[in-house]
């Protein structure tokens, strides 16, 4: 008898792996699907969710506004910063005003980190520099190829010690202008074309996934803090377990409210920017 696959695609930051960790490693009943996964940097993620290819993917929220028409976003498996999110450095202090028409390296043109700031300072000149390796933004910055840089995932907890110093904390900055609201970073999405029964089938075992990594935390951190390949991260237990404190808790295992209203402040911010596509809106899956 075959089995239908199901294929997940999702990035090799530690909030994306620790939700999917359970069921990959047969933790929670799979209900008779096979998940296969593969990892790629944000950015690469991004650009494959507009061409097809994964059931499930993770993108930036910014990004999911551009492929809504194939995919729903599932309600959860978001990363979302309250009152937190990525962080904007440069080598000395500066002010955010300082930085506008200059060169900004930024995770990808697609991201929602790039997004916000834009939306926040208006026109720079953005320099893509991939997240991979860690050291390459500070690279970029030291390098006088960049003025300022956007770091997420585990690269905006150790900005200090590469010599850098916090511009503004776009997380923060976005709740101050939204009068608190949460910033929806990043999510899930899934192919319209699996059917209501297989989405909803799919999003019901992915949620299970998550609870469970959540419900045994200690033991998903070991193990991913020993397959751990990004040596240079310099990713330990204290790093780790601060960094899913953030990324991966209980607005990871269902988006609420505030989180909700807070996708449509963001679609509607970067419509009247001109980022984002008129009409794009979240649609939840079950």
């Amino acid at each position: 008898m075959t089995t239908r696959t199901i294929k997940l695609a999702f990035s090799p930051d530690s909030d994306d792996i620790f939700m999917f960790w359970p069921l990959l490693n047969g933790k929670v009943d799979s209900e008779g699907l096979t998940f296969t996964a593969e990892r790629a940097d944000t950015e690469t993620l991004n650009e494959r969710a507009e061409h097809g290819g994964a059931d499930v993917i993770a993108v930036s929220v910014a990004q999911y506004a551009r492929v809504a028409k194939e995919h729903l976003l599932l309600p959860h498996g978001m990363s979302v910063g309250r009152g937190y999110g990525p962080v904007l450095v440069s080598l000395g202090q500066r002010s955010l005003e300082s930085l506008k028409g200059k060169r900004i390296g930024v995770p990808g043109l697609r991201t929602t980190a790039y997004m916000v700031l834009r939306v926040l300072l208006g026109e720079f000149e953005p320099v893509v520099v991939p997240i991979a390796p860690y050291s390459r933004s500070f690279e970029a910055l030291k390098n006088g190829e960049v003025e300022a840089a956007l770091l997420i995932h585990e690269g905006r907890l150790f900005y200090e010690r590469e010599g850098t110093q916090k511009v503004i904390d776009i997380g923060e900055e976005w709740s101050r202008v939204t009068s608190g609201l949460p910033l929806p970073l990043g999510g899930n999405a899934i192919r319209r074309a699996l059917g209501p029964e297989l989405v909803e089938q799919v999003s019901r075992i992915c949620r299970t996934s998550i609870r469970w990594a959540l419900e045994h935390k200690d033991e998903v951190a070991k193990a991913l803090l020993a397959a751990e390949t990004r040596s240079d991260v310099g990713l330990d237990a204290a790093s780790l377990d601060r960094y899913l404190e953030m990324y991966a808790n209980a607005d990871t295992l269902d988006a609420p409210e505030d989180v909700r209203r807070a996708l449509d402040e963001l679609f509607t911010r970067g419509r009247a920017a001109g980022l984002l596509p008129d009409g794009a809106r979240a649609e939840l899956a079950p």
